[in-house]
């Protein structure tokens, strides 16, 4: 009966792609070259769905940027211990402008296909970005969406300077956060806090405890945007091209301002609870605190200052806080000047997120358009731009950004477009952490990650490629144990990097070798051309379904295994019925084989393509063909669709060439076994 209803299932409908797309990867910071995590957490994903929609929709419909995030305290305090250190004697610009360039060519070693890799503080990137960054933030002003805020920061008066980012560490205060890096007004797993709320700050230029004085700055009022959050988040939770992961981050902060006190506190709580604003208490039995909720945000910041004044212990819970816009480090992007306040520059974080706007436009502009066409891809109907990121970024891409995107939107809107109105929010692919042998690795922390550009002296790129695809990073954090750099593994034990790269280097090469060595000794180097076998047809046709639905909800390591069980199906096919027509001495069999597998080679490297850009258009090289062979438009057609129906001449193969290649270090170990 199970059967029965099965057979009778209506077909899943094909997901549906926009007519033109963005997609854009987390900016690295400008003080240091790429390293594993920015490589195999985000570049490598973001490049696999920017070449997937290029075949997909049509390469002059996707464009695909990224850039150095060149601002921001980390970049200061690693320029300062650069020249306090090693005696570098360059301009801060310097700096960046090198950690740009190695930046670039490991991205270009890796083959990520961007448009444009751009820098937010240099060139002609820069210029545009100054002008967009203005525009931003007046817009947000003119429509009644920012506040000056007076604040404490942390002020070394050793150093006789303001500590900004950085330059000041402690213990986040958020309830739940184990982090030991919190920094001025973030920790490093995210986490937004007031400067005053940080625990044991210490100043990173003296190590002195740091004072707090008042400084005034610009904040987006993201508190205001908490119903609008709240339906955004409604609506992603039931998009099957959103993951879980995003909606359930974003919600966090969408909660009511709250407090979280040690149980052991109770009696002082009790003793100073009416100096408070209104609030609702809340006793949790099995918990070692309890809770104290408030209505608004600003009761629980006056709350807080009781709390510290008592000498009370605490911690905040998630919630939305003002988002800070200005800073008054002299390294950054202009702020507009609003209401003749001092000159201040643009903190880090907001000119990031709008970051990418500027580089379509940069885009644009190098290609000969103009640039106000980036509302073509931003803010249509017909578009749609996609952001990967790491899961720490969640808040400033899926809160403050949409809180700001969703500001804008509106008659008078920075985004106004002649036929659609409003920018269109982008869709976040946010990955899961990439663990560096079973722990969390960073250049600020104990455990170093492991530099993108040395891999490469191990494995080649399509091998790392193949690896992160198929880690399954969308679902939960995984381990990276590249063998040659765990010193627990065992001298006999396989390397799992490897293992999705044999797929490739072994079983599709060989079925790819085999065909054309065959067409070679058989047909003078000619591919046969006929009707291709129906179970065949079919076998094709949904692995491509498959492929397509999971690529459409950046499922990457279920595209990978509809590959792995295509490709090992087309090697059984070949092996079997070319072994049977030898020993028959069957022509029509050989033929009909031939014919048979040239179709799963073609179908195997279309959705290879985006996953092994260079293996593949080897491929293409040896069958002839151009490049209207990865387009989607024809992704059923048979290889004869492609050469006119006539029987075609491939490129002559020498003996033991590779489509598909292992690193020249793994040629000294042992040649492994078929996986």
């Amino acid at each position: 009966m199970s059967e029965e209803k099965n057979f009778h299932k209506k077909p899943e409908t094909r997901p549906e792609f926009p007519k033109r797309a963005v997609i854009t990867g987390g900016m690295p910071y400008g003080n240091k070259t790429l390293h594993f995590g920015h490589i195999g957490g985000v570049f490598v994903f973001a490049d696999v769905y920017a070449r997937f929609l290029r075949d997909r929709i049509g390469e002059d419909n996707v464009i695909f940027v990224s850039g150095t995030d060149c601002y921001g305290s980390p970049i200061a305090e690693s320029y300062r211990r650069k020249c306090a250190e090693e005696g570098f004697t360059g301009s801060i610009k310097d700096f960046v402008a090198a950690n740009h360039q190695a930046q670039k060519l490991t991205l270009d070693d890796y083959d990520i296909s961007l448009n444009l890799f751009g820098a937010s503080g240099l060139g002609r990137t820069a210029e545009i970005h100054n002008q967009v960054s203005d525009r931003f933030i007046r817009r947000l002003y003119e429509n009644g969406h920012l506040t000056r805020i007076a604040t404490s920061q942390f002020y070394d008066a050793k150093a006789g300077a303001f500590l900004n980012g950085r330059q000041v560490i402690g213990k986040c205060p958020v309830e739940g956060c184990n982090s030991e890096k919190g920094y001025a007004d973030e920790c490093d797993l995210g986490h937004q806090y007031m400067p005053e709320m940080l625990i044991n700050p210490k100043s990173t230029l003296t190590g002195e405890t740091p004072i707090m004085k008042k400084v005034t700055n610009w904040y987006f009022n993201l508190t205001e945007q908490n119903e609008l959050l709240n339906q955004y988040v409604a609506e992603i939770r039931t998009q099957k091209n959103v993951r879980p992961l995003v909606s359930k981050t974003i919600g966090e902060f969408l909660k009511p301002p709250v407090i979280y006190i040690k149980n052991e506190f109770l009696e002082q709580y009790e003793a100073c609870k009416d100096q408070m604003p209104e609030h609702e208490f809340i006793e949790e039995p099995k918990k070692p605190s309890f809770t104290i909720a408030f209505k608004k945000l600003t009761d629980c910041d006056q709350a807080c200052v009781v709390l510290a004044e008592q000498g009370i212990r605490y911690r905040t819970g998630k919630t939305l806080v003002p988002f800070r816009l200005t800073g008054n480090v002299e390294w950054g992007v202009p702020a507009p000047q609003l209401e003749g306040e001092e000159p201040l520059t643009i903190w880090v974080w907001p000119e990031s997120l709008w970051a990418p706007i500027s580089f379509t436009m940069a885009y644009l502009e190098q290609i000969g358009h103009n640039t106000e066409e980036w509302k073509d891809y931003w803010c249509s109907k017909d578009a749609q731009v996609y952001q990967f990121i790491g899961a720490d970024n969640i808040y400033f891409y899926g809160v403050a950004e949409m809180g700001m995107f969703m500001a804008l939107q509106g008659k008078d809107n920075l985004t106004t477009h002649p036929a659609e109105g409003q920018m269109q929010l982008p869709i976040l692919v946010a990955n899961n952490h990439i663990l560096f042998l079973d722990k969390k690795a960073s250049s600020s922390g104990s455990v170093k990650p492991p530099m993108a550009a040395d891999l490469l002296h191990y494995y080649t790129a399509e091998q790392l490629r193949m690896h992160y695809l198929g880690l399954g990073l969308g679902q939960r954090s995984v381990s990276f144990q590249p063998k040659p750099l765990n010193p627990n593994a065992k001298p006999d034990e396989a390397d799992p990097v490897l293992k999705d790269g044999f797929l490739l280097s072994n079983v599709f090469n060989r079925i790819i070798r085999t065909c054309i060595y065959t067409t070679q000794k058989y047909y003078d180097g000619v591919m046969p051309v006929g009707e291709v076998s129906a179970p065949v047809l079919e076998a094709a046709k949904k692995a491509i379904l498959d492929y397509e639905r999971f690529m459409y909800r950046f499922e990457f390591h279920q595209a990978t295994y509809v590959l792995d069980t295509y490709i090992r199906k087309a090697s059984k096919l070949m092996v079997k019925q070319l072994g049977d027509a030898d020993k028959k001495e069957d022509a029509q069999l050989r033929r009909q084989t031939l014919i048979d597998v040239f179709h799963m080679i073609r179908t195997a490297a279309v959705l290879l393509h985006p996953m092994a850009p260079e293996g593949t258009e080897k491929i293409l090289a040896y069958l002839q063909l151009d490049k209207s062979f990865w387009s989607w438009d024809h992704i059923f057609e048979p290889i004869s669709f492609f050469c006119g129906g006539q029987d075609h001449k491939l490129k002559f193969l020498e003996p033991r060439v590779d489509f598909f290649t292992r690193h020249p270090s793994q040629f000294a170990q042992s040649e492994g076994t078929e996986q």
